[in-house]
């Protein structure tokens, strides 16, 4: 175990957590809502320090990230836990191990170290923290955030958003790139994820505030969040923050607890996406549709066709020195 940063010692041994909006106060011998931090004798520990459940090599285009050095790898990892209680969670076996399994927390051990020495060795040009929340493995993110960007590797999350305003703060000036998820509405989040709306707005805002490149993915379920009045309030929020943060709007398909929704159709992404450019947002894309016209990015000037996507392969890419080759229009985002 490894002591926590964020916390506060309390009476009667007990502590507050501050790492996430929660901010959890959880009694001696009891763990937060992550379930893997852990009170002891009036100290808060992180039970994930090190201990990697997954590894693998993924294009950038995966997080998504679209706007980030296209065509790239990132060595993405990922600890067991999870500070939201998604309903219908595609990582469910990893996010929901610790709170379904009532024992000791798995994963191999690896040290910071051994993390960007693998990057370096897999030719990738940036690490992402993904597939759980990254938040709640901060330490270890943290400690690998600052050895890469010492070796000039990118740090990537890919976060649900609800990461503390000091936590936030404190990894910044070693993060790149930010894929947040903005779920839906604040009903949406208290009955389907456990969570609340408004801290991951200040998250989103803070995160680019601090120079942080952010996108936002929307996973669009049919029944819950699809309607004209969420679609709109998430894209009228992205553009407040910043028209050019680039919003993914992903098919989604039945998992977890939340089987008895259906797959979303073509009809709603491409509904949800008109929203998007008509509340002002200079990129919009679809995703989980592969060979779909909304993968793709046009210049938001000219309209020139700029990048060409076939799944997670970039077939065509005509950005040069963050510019549309056409009119000169700056396409905001980290390029080559």
């Amino acid at each position: 175990m490894k002591e926590a940063m964020f916390f506060e010692r309390l009476e009667k041994k007990e502590v507050r957590c501050h790492l996430c909006a929660h901010n959890c106060l959880i009694q001696d011998g009891k763990r937060g809502i992550c379930a893997v931090r852990e009170n002891t004798d009036g100290a808060l520990f992180s039970l994930v320090y090190g201990k990697v459940i997954t590894a693998h090599v993924d294009p950038i285009e995966k997080k998504p990230l679209f706007h980030m050095l296209p065509s790239s790898s990132s060595f993405s990892i990922a600890a067991v836990g999870c500070n939201f209680r998604c309903m219908h969670c595609q990582n469910y076996e990893i996010s929901q191990y610790p709170r379904e399994r009532k024992f000791e927390v798995p994963g191999q051990e690896m040290s910071p170290d051994d993390i960007v020495e693998l990057a370096v060795k897999q030719r990738c040009e940036s690490i992402s923290y993904t597939y759980t929340e990254p938040t709640i493995f901060f330490e270890f993110a943290y400690d690998c955030a600052r050895l890469a960007h010492k070796k000039g590797i990118r740090n990537v999350f890919v976060s649900n958003g609800y990461t503390g305003p000091e936590a936030v703060k404190t990894i910044a000036p070693y993060l790149t790139a930010n894929n947040i998820d903005l779920k839906g509405s604040d009903k949406f989040y208290r009955e389907t994820c456990g969570a609340r709306l408004k801290p991951v707005q200040e998250t989103i805002a803070l995160m680019r505030g601090l120079g942080v490149w952010v996108e936002v993915t929307t996973l669009i379920i049919p029944g819950h969040n699809d309607s004209d009045e969420d679609l709109s309030a998430i894209a009228r929020f992205i553009h407040s923050v910043d028209p050019a943060i680039p919003w993914h709007i992903s098919r989604f398909h039945p998992t977890y607890k939340l089987m008895d929704a259906p797959v979303t159709s073509l009809e709603i992404l491409r509904k949800a996406r008109k929203i998007g450019h008509a509340e002002g947002l200079k990129f919009v894309y679809e995703g989980n549709v592969p060979g779909e016209d909304g993968e793709n990015t046009y210049c938001p000037a000219c309209r020139e066709l700029l990048i060409k996507r076939v799944g997670f392969r970039i077939a065509h890419n005509s950005i040069k020195d963050g510019k549309c080759n056409k009119c000169g229009n700056m396409i905001e985002g980290i390029w080559k």
